[in-house]
């Protein structure tokens, strides 16, 4: 019997509404697959959380989370709390503590649904990006001077190490070395920005040396974004800094149906840590509540996280419950074109695991 214990992080908004969904697709795989168990701790950390005790998360959060196998989180954020306080003192101190250096999305347009790129279809929309989730533009260098006079001024600095830049780029080398046409895509902007993307540039070109048979392509941020749209069918994997990584991968959930279809994951790849599955949807605090919410996001991380923990025939068979619900077209929420509520999309969902493993 494999065991597996999870920190369980709803968050916000939407956050618990989705992570139900997704709770529900674990006892699902557990009953169907029936050598597997996850325990689940549930924790309370959100901007309520903040607004009662003044911070994100207990003082000793961190070692609470480190004593578990996995963390599996739903959103963060609330319209009392300012973003910068709820990303900073819960989701970037768990990823950064934890060396969850790869932030792993995938865009892939589900069967089922039409991309809103004209004549693209699913076999041209089917690559993973690889984000640089611990430095780079996100890195807590800088402050603010003379603030409320006519001289204030912010300095806010970006980091590059070429620890940090080499681990990266061997990940997403050694990602595309399993993938069929074995090409790295990698975004730049050494034309404006003068001493970290040049550093950059050059360790690209070292790591590519390592992998003589991968194909490197190394594009500008502002073209990489335009290929997204007009050829999005050239990209295997697609490694990035934090900040062109984060506002990559929201353009390739639009390209694929939106933030509501969009998962990734935050990975330790040497498992000294937990890693931490998400969907990248923010909380929604507009339609909280409403129980309209799309839940596959959420559903798709446990299918990576099923995939981190090698165990590829569990990833597949939620994958396959996902995509045979989008396919039928029955029961989907309002932003997939359908009326059904969060609870009766993932019930669906559960309900094609349960066929899958007949």
């Amino acid at each position: 019997m494999l065991q597996y214990s999870i920190a369980v992080i709803p968050g916000d908004g939407i956050g618990p509404e989705v992570m139900d969904e997704g709770l529900k697709v674990l006892t699902a795989v557990e009953e169907a697959h029936g050598g597997i168990r996850f325990t689940r701790e549930i924790m309370d950390w959100n901007c309520q959380y903040y607004l009662t005790n003044g911070r994100m998360m207990p003082e000793n959060g961190l070692d609470i989370l480190k004593d578990h196998d996995l963390i599996l989180l739903g959103a963060i954020g609330a319209p009392e709390v300012p973003d910068h306080v709820s990303v900073w003192e819960l989701i970037l101190p768990i990823r950064r503590s934890f060396s969850q250096y790869v932030n792993l999305r995938p865009v892939k347009l589900l069967k089922g649904l039409e991309s809103p790129l004209r004549y693209k279809s699913h076999a041209d929309l089917d690559f993973v990006v690889v984000r640089e989730n611990t430095e780079g533009e996100y890195s807590n260098m800088g402050g603010r001077m003379h603030q409320g006079t006519p001289y204030e001024m912010a300095v806010q600095n970006n980091v590059f190490t070429r620890y940090g830049t080499e681990r990266i780029l061997r990940y997403a080398y050694a990602l595309a070395e399993k993938r069929p046409t074995k090409s790295v895509t990698a975004a730049t902007k050494s034309n404006g920005i003068n001493h970290s993307m040049p550093f950059w540039d050059e360790i690209v070109k070292e790591i590519s040396l390592e992998h003589p048979d991968v194909r490197t392509n190394l594009y500008h941020i502002d073209a990489l974004a335009a290929y997204f749209i007009t050829r999005p069918e050239t990209f295997e994997v697609v490694v990035a800094s934090n900040l062109f990584g984060d506002i990559l991968t929201d353009l390739g959930a639009a390209i694929v149906g939106g933030l509501g279809l969009a998962p990734s994951a935050n990975i330790n790849p040497e498992r000294q840590y937990p890693s931490m599955f998400e969907p990248i949807h923010g909380s929604a605090p507009d339609i909280a509540g409403k129980g309209i919410a799309n839940p596959i996001a959420q559903v798709w991380s446990l299918s990576m996280m099923m995939d981190h923990l090698d165990l590829p025939e569990i990833s597949a068979l939620i994958m396959n419950a996902i995509e045979q619900v989008v396919q039928e077209g029955k029961v989907l929420t309002p932003d997939l074109g359908g009326k059904a509520t969060t609870r009766e999309l993932g019930d669906e969902i559960v309900r094609h695991i349960y066929l899958g493993t007949r």
